[in-house]
């Protein structure tokens, strides 16, 4: 069904999972502020160690599913 497909994002930082499910519109400004931070802060981390997983679900098949 078109319109119900919702992308999500899931972000690691040295392959450890940060964030969960964080939404489309929210994902754009925490993606460009964790590449800022790891710029400016000195820490373990680089921008190499961070990554993303884009993913899209099915609203529909996901409140119709029976577990």
């Amino acid at each position: 069904m078109k319109g119900v497909d919702q992308k999500v994002y899931h972000i690691y930082a040295k392959n450890r999972c940060i964030m969960a499910s964080v939404n489309e519109e929210e994902f754009e400004k925490i993606w460009k502020t964790l590449q800022t931070l790891v710029i400016l802060m000195k820490t373990d981390y680089t921008i190499e160690d961070l990554s993303y997983e884009e993913l899209t679900i099915n609203k529909e098949t996901i409140s119709n599913s029976s577990y």
